[in-house]
């Protein structure tokens, strides 16, 4: 009876993943199979490389050029605010807290993960973005800067969960061996710790940007929505999820603009499976 529970589980897994597999697959095929159709009137190089995004002009064109920096300027800002902030934070949890102290951290940083975006993006509406708007002195606070700031936070819960886990896997014995030898508790955090749990700190990097790159709610009410070419943080941008999201509903199906909206789909879903796999390299890497 045993075995024929552990074969149905084991089958069950299976089963689980192949469709998991196919799932994905079958996306794709349904991107591409939209996404296609822009290309038989309008060059892969033109809409990748051009510089403006005007779908209802005459003539319309679909260049994604400032909808992939504008994606940029945000993924990188959170970024830069939500790695240093979440490997901190993971340390902290995993090395420092003790107890009840702990326990209370684990559980805020799940909580704030199950929190909606577009609620998230209501309170950068309301504090935020004037507080940017102030702080700058520039004529508006939808800007790059709010939604990097926005996404950084909506990405630390990712980041600090795996790199917490990664760090609480590391062998007890590394730390025992090395305080043993005469190091400090921090030198033993910098120096042992966080270098044997490197592949799952690039890791929860990696999904961390993945998080990013795949918001849309919240940048599309605090970045501008302007799909200009920025050169600053402080200028109002458009990223590529909040263009399908904003221009979805309102466009003629089976148009140029509607295959042009799936080809987006088509570049997202490369940017975040070359990211997934990236992170899955480094989860698995072995020293």
């Amino acid at each position: 009876m045993k075995r024929c529970s552990e074969w149905f589980i084991e089958r069950l897994i299976l089963l689980n993943g192949i469709l998991s597999i196919a799932a994905v697959i079958l996306i794709f095929f349904f991107l591409t199979k939209e996404g296609i159709q822009l290309f038989k009137e309008y060059s892969f190089s033109q809409f990748l490389f051009g510089k403006g995004w005007y779908p209802i002009s005459e003539p319309p064109k679909f260049g994604i050029l400032p909808l992939l920096l504008g994606s940029l300027w945000v993924t990188v800002g959170a970024t830069l605010i939500a790695v240093p902030l979440g490997v901190a934070s993971a340390i902290f949890i995993a090395e420092v807290a003790r107890g009840w102290l702990k326990e209370f951290l684990k559980a805020g940083v799940e909580i704030l993960a199950a929190i909606p975006s577009v609620v998230l993006g209501f309170v950068g509406l309301v504090t935020l973005v004037p507080m940017v708007k102030k702080t700058f002195g520039i004529p508006t606070g939808l800007t790059a800067l709010s939604g990097a700031v926005m996404l950084a936070f909506m990405a630390m819960p990712t980041v600090v969960s795996i790199i917490e886990d990664a760090l609480t896997a590391v062998p007890r014995g590394y730390r025992d061996g090395s305080i043993a030898m005469g190091a400090t508790r921090w030198q033993t955090i910098y120096r042992i710790v966080v270098p044997a749990a490197s592949s799952g700190i690039a890791a929860g990097v990696m999904l961390g940007i993945g998080r990013v790159i795949g918001e849309t709610m919240a940048v599309m009410m605090i970045t501008g929505n302007a799909a200009v070419i920025p050169h600053t943080l402080l200028q109002p941008v458009r990223t590529l999820t909040a263009t399908i999201a904003a221009e979805m509903g309102e466009t003629v199906q089976g148009s140029a603009h509607y295959f042009s909206l799936f080809a987006i789909g088509i570049v997202l879903f490369v940017i975040t499976f070359l990211i997934n796999l990236a992170a899955d390299f480094f989860l698995h890497r072995k020293k």
